[in-house]
């Protein structure tokens, strides 16, 4: 489990293809502290730490990235040079700061506005209608493993959803959300509670 609290901005060294996709992420965490088989969210993906770099070289750690995951999150971000927001998993008695994120990505979005508010950022997301009913005012959505809080949702005629979000400058310079531009896709992973209250409703819809 992790709280949307980014940590560390990795880059990707080196990505191989060979099955699953093995890449290398380069990391200022010590890696002393990060054992073998702990979870990393790496732009809102919880992945799995397979090799890491010996102490006193350069942080780096490994990671396999399964076919599923490469389909099912936006493109790009399994290519060497591309940052990443990284978050390691909470433990318990940690701090919450952002809000409950199991790290499995529901879907892509797709950057439709970005506007300057005051030393702020306005970014304006179109979400797919299958994502629509999670996403609420005043909500928490996860966006690239960033977690943040929807300002106003707004539906469009055809079923997708058009939602903002506002960048303060402290969150543009400890993520990548900071440079985001118009037609980017980026990783979304609505409010667990969110999730279940819809399949609470559903089920006693075909119950009564």
């Amino acid at each position: 489990m992790f709280t949307g609290i980014i940590t560390d901005i990795g880059t990707i060294e080196s990505v191989e293809v060979r099955g699953d996709t093995r890449v290398v992420v380069r990391t200022s965490y010590d890696t002393a502290t990060i054992d073998f088989g702990a979870s990393i969210a790496c732009s809102g993906v919880c992945l799995t730490v397979v090799d890491k770099s010996p102490p006193g070289g350069p942080g780096w750690f490994a990671v396999d990235v399964s076919g599923e995951t490469v389909r099912r999150t936006a493109q790009g971000d399994w290519a060497a040079g591309h940052r990443l927001n990284l978050e390691r998993a909470m433990k318990l008695g940690d701090e919450l700061g952002g809000h409950i994120v199991t790290g499995h990505v529901d879907g892509i979005a797709e950057i439709v506005g970005v506007t300057p508010d005051g030393d702020s950022k306005r970014i304006d997301i179109s979400l797919p209608s299958t994502l629509a009913p999670y996403v609420a005012p005043k909500g928490s959505v996860t966006v690239d493993g960033v977690s943040l809080t929807v300002n106003e949702v707004a539906d469009q005629r055809d079923g997708s959803t058009h939602f903002s979000i506002n960048l303060i400058p402290h969150t543009q310079s400890v993520t990548t959300l900071g440079a985001l531009a118009v037609g980017q896709p980026v990783n979304i992973e609505i409010d667990v509670l969110a999730r279940y209250l819809f399949r609470m409703e559903q089920y006693r819809a075909l119950t009564r």
